[in-house]
């Protein structure tokens, strides 16, 4: 029988075990334009994505694609810089493999980040935003299937799949606001009347990835911190064309404001206030 993802997320956590000293307490999984935030990794382990067994490996521009392991202010960390999307082909049990990998590394925190379009009127680009909650128009969930009781149960509670105390550490930490995400599978964007139905559902931004991630990692008992960019906004808000470089641009502008946060928080999270 060939291995399941039990044992494939083992194994490329077995690997990276041998690399590193400490076993990582948080996660962060860095988005579009946003990954430079692991330069600031101290004592850093850096492993290609394509040196880890079983790993997808991200095909779009603002993606890196590797793993940095290390502390921020003495809290051990996993960062990983870039991630893979449904959109390149990839399914959503390996778009969600990582997020194995790390829980099986020993994270209980995992703070991902996205770059997302501004459904709500009154953001504004290169704004930061926290995940409230989410809706998954996708279409798919990655925990179909026959469930491995190891990995998590088979019914699992969403209630609360982005932490509330987690947001309230995040805003005793910068002035931000919250949102609802909702995640379309891409890779064209949304029109606009998609954009002004998604509206009516009570979603503020879109975008294409985070949702499976988030899911996967509440079924392994995770604690979430979603953290959005206003990259661009949405289709219909501005008369004029959404292109990815745009959004690379923008996270890349946003990055100073990130790190901060992310460096002002990381720590907290760990001592538990």
């Amino acid at each position: 029988m060939p291995p399941g993802i039990f044992e494939k997320a083992e194994e490329a956590a077995a690997f990276i075990r041998k690399q590193i000293v400490a076993s990582p307490r948080v996660g962060v999984v860095l988005g579009s334009g946003l990954g430079s935030f692991a330069d600031q990794v101290q004592q850093p382990v850096s492993i290609a994505y394509q040196e880890i067994p079983h790993f997808p490996r991200p095909t779009v521009k603002g993606h890196s694609g590797r793993l940095v392991l290390g502390t921020i202010a003495g809290t051990p960390v996993a960062v990983m810089q870039g991630r893979v999307h449904a959109y390149e082909g990839y399914t959503p049990e390996e778009v969600t493999f990582p997020i194995r990998v790390l829980g099986r590394l020993g994270i209980t925190t995992l703070v991902i980040t996205n770059a997302a379009g501004g459904v709500r009127l009154n953001l504004r680009q290169g704004q930061l935003v926290l995940i409230s909650d989410h809706i998954n128009f996708t279409g798919r969930n990655p925990v179909t299937g026959p469930n491995d009781k190891r990995l998590g149960p088979r019914f699992f509670d969403m209630t609360e799949a982005y932490s509330k105390r987690l947001r309230l550490l995040a805003q005793s930490a910068a002035e931000i606001a919250e949102g609802v995400y909702l995640c379309v599978p891409g890779p064209s964007y949304e029109t606009p009347a998609e954009i002004r139905a998604f509206r009516t559902w009570g979603a503020d931004l879109v975008g294409m990835s985070t949702v499976h991630e988030v899911i996967v990692a509440r079924h392994m008992g995770i604690e979430v911190l979603g953290i959005s960019c206003v990259t661009n906004m949405a289709a219909g808000v501005l008369d004029q064309a959404i292109n990815h470089q745009e959004v690379i641009e923008t996270g890349a502008r946003a990055q100073a404001q990130l790190t901060r946060l992310l460096e002002a928080l990381l720590p907290a999270i760990e001592r538990g206030i």
